[in-house]
């Protein structure tokens, strides 16, 4: 009988935290969700804690419902991290192969690794992931698994996240009062690219962008490797904050007529035959109000111009925000090695004409992400918004994967690795003979 384990995701986001519970069988390579749960985020401005006991609060109703749903506890959970904190460097790590005579370990691998992860940091940072872009084998390069090939140097590109110690403190201590211990901590927008990106767009160079409530993490690929992370302290709320104050009204007004706009498509008004080029105008003027009587908000707001929101508040935001993301893709030079283009994901990714405007902005192809790679409850997380929990998840699947493989490739090396080939075999035959009858 397959043995069925647990896998758990907590996304603490600046608009919402997100639970979500996954059953995984052995062999299984898709986990199934079996617990979802998303409640507003208390405690936590551009994606950072800024009052402990309200981000308790809200993480804990939102385990809390997930665990009830999925009629099942948490004890450990893969923990999502990001913020205006989060930076990324290169490194290369070079090691001589233990063993010159034979083949590179799993040991290598690791040492090599380990010296790419020793960079100079501030005592207030700390390495968040190592991420292995590519290896050299002697003088060959572009190797994408040394293991089991013979040589004398191993080097190793890696690309390095760090982040803020205090932000990690405080998060690990957030989730450790509801009794649920860290299965690891992973950045966003690294999370993110596992649930929407495809190989092919990796190894053809591509940019995600994860717009949030309060920042937007940037990860750029380049031949299947991750190249570049950043994070933009811009947002979906700013968006909701120009049309608070563009119309005056409160921020959760403006956010029901973003919501609002973004989710009724524009109708393209077209003359009739007949019409008058005056009834003309009226019907066109008519199509382009937003009837805000239905919307809920606090204050008396009458019909708004459709056009004058969009074209005058909205888009002027998104075009400041990916000209952003392009100066920030140029001074790393990433720009001609992205053909692939743009794959919006996020809260933010919904945003009407927001495709449009990086089309038109960044000059590439663009599209938006919704999660994928997931079975069970894959209905309530077909929207931008649940990618970090979903890809929490991926990368949980992804990082059992890779341990179990280097067991098994580690074990298989160590039993034959440091012996001579005559002592092999005799070893062998020995075996051989010891269960003949």
């Amino acid at each position: 009988m397959a043995k069925t384990r647990t896998l758990a995701a907590i996304d603490i986001g600046t608009e919402k935290v997100c639970t979500l519970i996954a059953q995984v069988s052995d062999g299984e390579r898709e986990p199934r969700v079996v617990g979802v749960a998303s409640v507003q985020s208390k405690g936590m401005r551009k994606s950072q804690i800024v009052d402990l006991d309200d981000a308790i609060e809200s993480i804990t109703e939102s385990v809390d419902a997930a665990e009830r749903m999925a009629g099942s506890g948490l004890r450990s959970a893969f923990v999502s991290l990001g913020g205006a904190h989060v930076e990324s460097q290169n490194s290369k790590g070079v090691v001589a192969v233990s063993n010159p005579q034979g083949e590179i370990s799993a040991d290598d691998i690791r040492r090599v690794i380990e010296a790419a992860r020793a960079v100079s940091l501030p005592t207030a940072r700390e390495v968040l992931h190592v991420i292995p872009k590519n290896y050299k084998v002697d003088s060959q390069d572009g190797i994408r698994d040394p293991l089991g090939m013979s040589g004398v140097r191993l080097e190793c590109e890696t690309h390095i996240i760090t982040v803020s110690s205090t932000a990690v403190k405080n998060m690990a201590k957030c989730v450790n009062e509801l009794g649920v211990q860290p299965e690891g901590f992973v950045f966003s927008g690294l999370a993110s690219s596992y649930a929407v990106l495809s190989e092919t767009e990796k190894e053809l160079g591509v940019v995600m962008l994860d717009i949030g409530a309060g920042s937007t993490s940037v990860c750029a690929f380049v031949d299947g490797s991750l190249s570049y992370t950043g994070v933009l302290p811009i947002g979906a709320r700013h968006i909701t904050s120009d049309i608070a104050l563009g119309l005056r009204i409160s921020l959760q007004s403006a956010e029901k007529i973003k919501l609002s706009l973004s989710n009724t498509a524009a109708v393209d008004v077209q003359p009739v035959v007949g019409e008058t080029r005056e009834q003309f105008r009226e019907r066109k003027k008519k199509e382009d109000e937003l009837n805000t009587a239905n919307l809920g908000l606090m204050e008396e707001v009458g019909p708004l111009s459709r056009k004058t929101v969009v074209d005058g508040i909205i888009m002027p935001r998104l075009h400041e925000m990916f000209k952003l993301v392009g100066e920030e893709l140029e001074k790393q030079g990433l720009l001609p090695l992205i053909p692939a283009g743009v794959v919006l994901t996020g809260g933010g990714a919904e945003t009407i004409g927001i495709v449009e405007v990086c089309k038109k902005t960044l000059g590439l192809s663009t599209r938006v992400g919704r999660p994928q790679g997931l079975r069970g409850l894959t209905e309530e997380m077909s929207y931008p918004s649940f990618a970090t929990s979903a890809g929490l998840l991926s990368y949980g699947m992804h990082l059992h994967h890779m341990k179990s493989n280097e067991t098994k490739e580690s074990s298989a090396y160590d039993l034959f690795s440091h012996l001579p080939l005559k002592q092999m075999m005799e070893k062998l035959v020995k075996a051989v003979k010891s269960v003949m009858p």
